[in-house]
């Protein structure tokens, strides 16, 4: 039975009859329904695949479609079917008004409040109708950006509605500001505290201090144009935001990538969790006054940035991808340096493991602090590193077929979501990393054929992915007939983990929010797109 057929009979289970099943690619499914099916539609794929709300997105169509409208897609990983399942329907062009599932999906919140200020689609009856990136600032009226009658230069303005604060009253109950400018070069980023003496009682966080319209930066330009954009949106994850970018490219190009290639950028992506990881484990350190640890993780940070320049001319991986593979592959004397530094790196690794593990200070500080349990993270859609400290058994590269999964690859889950489970799975990924470079480094023998001569354009949509050391990155492009993208869609994992770390911190002091922040280690960047 193919995945449309498999997919029609979970719908007849549910009662639900689509208008249209179709698959473009084989981890693609298009449902398309009612307006009046689309909230009962997602609120089944969401309960049948124990999944969250992954991406939920609108497209301008108002001026290609036959009556004109816009097109709402709501995305949903199922492990299950090795699929992504997008619920579409249509709004026509002069309703700007749509059903919310916020109330019942709770991580579709952030991306309801998104559309509302990007495309002026509001969803009725939503939990939260606040701003999300536009704050206070003055604001074109009836301006709404990822339109596409939106003026670029802005004449007329009005002042856009004061945000509140969720406030929390009682005797003894203090509120303590945070940011959004910090003494740091951390991005900008506001922390409302509500405290009673030191214990925190509820904490509330504001982002989309830098928003840069990233998304519109990417239409009306050919993907090759676009593929350094993709790469310099978030600095800690140039090589995987490229990465998920050329797939996109790819799977609607129908490129097929070497496998050589694939297991290249396999490597190159674990060069990337690895020094990200081996940061932030040493952040930990840091921000609980362990400082010997601490500089021990930059020495063993700095050695893969070196090796990072050794094998690839860029100490952060930049410049690696093209579309259909990479521009240039690891030769064989730099396969035996990889692997004898490797060596070395693991060696060190364990030094630094042992100063914190047998730290019984060091332990008190972090054992049963920050704890965000397995239902909160499933209900606010946390994934990846944050998620799979809490029992969330969801990593892209064992959900999908691939390199990964074809060669024995295992999740590595922590289950009591506090800052030593976050510590103890980045630990565990660290060692996975190396062993993962290690084999794949075996695997790849004498064969250096690493990227494809076809990369003929076509017009097409599809979703690249790739699970980052932070958790999935996610782009979808829509490319039309003159080879150029008419949408791009971008979702970090930190755009919902961000509420995470806010429900994670209230019952702990306050000198406790650093290292809480840190075991998170979420991009302000990859939030503020």
């Amino acid at each position: 039975m193919g995945i449309e057929e498999k997919v029609s009979e979970e719908f007849k289970k549910a009662g639900i009859i689509p208008l249209k099943i179709e698959s473009p690619f084989a981890d693609e499914v298009y449902i398309d329904v009612k307006a009046e099916d689309f909230k009962k539609t997602c609120i089944f794929m969401h309960k049948r695949f124990n999944s969250p709300v992954m991406a939920y997105f609108a497209c301008d169509e108002t001026a290609t479609a036959n009556d004109g409208a816009f097109i709402i897609y709501c995305t949903f990983e199922s492990i299950e079917l090795k699929n992504w399942l997008f619920i579409r329907y249509e709004i026509p062009a002069g309703k700007g008004e749509y059903v919310s599932i916020a109330k019942e999906i709770y991580s579709a919140s952030l991306f309801e409040r998104e559309m509302s200020e990007m495309f002026g689609l509001f969803p009725d009856k939503s939990p939260d109708k606040r701003s999300l990136r536009l704050h206070e600032e003055v604001w074109p009226k009836g301006q709404f950006p990822l339109r596409k009658d939106f003026l670029r230069e802005i004449k007329t303005s009005v002042s856009a509605s004061r945000y509140v604060f969720n406030r929390i009253a009682g005797e003894g109950i203090f509120e303590i500001p945070v940011g959004p400018v910090h003494a740091g070069i951390i991005g900008p980023g506001h922390f409302r505290f509500s405290v009673a003496g030191e214990p925190v009682v509820n904490l509330e966080i504001r982002l989309g201090f830098t928003h840069r319209g990233v998304e519109k930066l990417f239409e009306n330009r050919s993907p090759a144009e676009c593929l350094k954009l993709a790469e310099n949106i978030c600095g800690d994850s140039a090589f995987s935001y490229s990465l998920a970018f050329c797939c996109a490219v790819e799977k609607v190009y129908a490129v097929t990538v070497s496998e050589n290639a694939e297991f290249q950028r396999g490597i190159f992506l674990e060069l990337e969790r690895l020094y990200n990881h081996i940061a932030d484990i040493g952040g930990i350190a840091v921000d609980v006054g362990f400082s010997f640890p601490a500089a021990y993780a930059a020495v063993i940070k700095e050695k893969i940035l070196e090796v990072n320049n050794e094998i690839a001319g860029s100490r952060y991986l930049k410049g690696i991808n093209v579309i259909g593979g990479i521009k240039s592959g690891i030769g064989i004397t730099q396969r035996k340096y990889l692997i004898d530094s490797m060596e070395e790196i693991e060696k060190d690794f364990r030094e630094l493991k042992s100063m914190l593990l047998s730290s019984v200070s060091f332990m008190d500080r972090v054992d049963g602090t920050g704890i965000l349990d397995k239902n909160t993270a499933e209900d606010l859609g946390v994934t990846g590193t944050a998620g799979r400290a809490s029992g969330i058994s969801m990593d892209l590269r064992a959900d999908f077929p691939g390199i990964y999964l074809d060669n024995d690859f295992k999740i590595v889950t922590q289950s009591d979501g506090d800052v030593l489970a976050r510590l103890n799975l980045r630990i565990n990924e660290v060692e996975a990393s190396i062993g993962i470079i290690k084999k794949f480094l075996n695997i790849l023998g004498n064969e250096n054929s690493i990227h494809s001569g076809n990369t003929n354009a076509r017009a097409g949509y599809g979703l690249g992915y790739v699970e980052n050391w932070r958790g999935p990155v996610l782009f979808w492009l829509d490319i039309n007939k003159g080879g150029l993208i008419e949408r791009c869609k971008i979702v970090d994992p930190s755009f919902r983990s961000w509420q995470g770390l806010a429900l994670a911190v209230p019952g702990n002091i306050v000198p406790d929010f650093p290292v809480c922040n840190k075991s998170f280690n979420l991009s302000y960047p990859g939030n503020d797109l």
